[in-house]
């Protein structure tokens, strides 16, 4: 090579480290500029992110929470057409259970769209009538290698069933998922839990599934405040946070509708020992936990990725994680969607990530939403990306 070229060459290389050094101390949202009900699991030094694209199951890999441009892609699930699950695959979550890892989803066979002869028997218009819950199993205990293939169908009664998780506790393996209260009712839409004996197989039969949460603050219904009429109105993408210094374990989850301005996190918290007893859940009816900041054109925050950080032994279970830390491990991350635009709707929404921390009684601590910029996550060597 000339030596001229040479030194272009190594002056331009050392220019791109130093812009990129420059700024990898702060990030701004959002992270993926389009997207919406984020996952988010950090495994073997990689974050791993799943979340709906309506049409497939991908998984995305970046070495750098804060920026996914260059990350890896994997195509993990392509369903075949003609099945209940072909269409409208929303909300997938890549879980570690027991050597294995597994991806929970929702899906409908016809787009959404019910025939008149069903439509008919809801007590308002449910083109989610159909959406029922479905587990892939990976081949082997790496989530980037594995195959995954279908596994089962959740039982959820025949009845309408998005968004679902996993619960884990000591007492075993739970499915929290958004329900309604019986299969034509159409809204509002609730939480609901059943106890499992693996991760594909729910052993409470209907009349032991337990009802956690209805909407039933002002927060929580669409429009803000509807008094009588319930359409709309949701609790919705449940996702399992622990407080891994104090033991607390909490629900974080979505209400209103995800397309509103008004769309933000409530919070449950069990304070009993029992997740399949109502009785021992608390519900913060003060209001939503994370939610819109309009002067900063931050609308419709919600469904969001939260880290759990313990092992539950008797279950053999792996942290399966939704809100994630920190590459050093000393900090807590949210990951959720939200839009800037409150009228174009779902198509508006697109992922982001913020910092959170926690309050003196070991609840957590949601920031207001926004775009930064943002300090980068603790030990994210940004620099660093490129050689992984």
């Amino acid at each position: 090579m000339h030596i001229s070229r040479l030194i272009t060459t190594l002056v331009s290389f050392i220019g791109l480290c130093l812009a990129v050094t420059n700024t990898s101390a702060t990030y701004t949202n959002p992270i993926l500029p389009t997207g919406a009900d984020p996952w988010v699991t950090r495994y073997d030094g990689y974050y791993y992110m799943t979340y709906t694209t309506t049409t497939n199951i991908t998984i995305l890999r970046s070495a750098v929470l804060t920026d996914w441009t260059n990350a890896d892609v994997k195509l993990a699930f392509n369903p075949p057409s003609g099945q209940n699950y072909s269409t409208d695959l929303w909300a997938p979550e890549l879980h570690s259970i027991a050597g294995k890892w597994y991806i929970i989803f929702t899906a409908d066979p016809n787009y959404d769209s019910p025939p008149p002869s069903t439509d008919m028997l809801c007590t308002f218009s449910c083109p989610a009538v159909n959406h029922r819950m479905y587990v892939l199993e990976g081949s082997t205990s790496d989530p980037w290698t594995s195959n995954y293939t279908l596994k089962a169908q959740l039982n959820t009664y025949d009845q309408f069933a998005i968004d679902g998780t996993y619960f884990q506790h000591t007492s075993g393996l739970y499915h929290v998922y958004s329900c309604w209260f019986s299969a034509y009712e159409s809204w509002p839409s609730n939480l609901c839990i059943t106890k499992m004996s693996d991760p594909w197989t729910v052993e409470s039969n209907v009349t032991e599934r337990q009802i956690l949460s209805v909407p039933s603050n002002d927060w929580e219904k669409t429009p803000y405040g509807r008094m009588q009429n319930v359409r709309l109105s949701s609790n919705e993408g449940p996702e399992q946070l622990t407080n891994s210094k104090t033991g607390q374990q909490f629900i974080i989850y979505s209400a209103a509708r995800s397309d509103n301005r008004n769309y933000c996190l409530g919070q449950l918290e069990l304070v009993g020992d029992d997740p399949m007893n109502n009785q021992d859940w608390r519900k913060n009816n003060e209001g939503c936990v994370f939610y819109q900041d309009a002067l900063n054109s931050a609308y419709g925050v919600g469904h969001a990725s939260t880290y759990l950080s313990i092992t539950i032994i008797e279950l053999e279970l792996i942290s399966a994680t939704g809100f994630t830390t920190s590459p050093d491990g000393t900090e807590d991350w949210i990951v959720y969607h939200g839009m800037e635009d409150p009228y174009t709707g779902w198509s508006a929404r697109n992922i982001r990530t913020q910092k959170f921390t926690w309050n003196a009684d070991g609840t957590p601590h949601f920031p207001r939403p926004g775009y930064g910029p943002y300090a980068v996550p603790s030990g994210q060597n940004a620099s660093m990306a490129m050689y992984l």
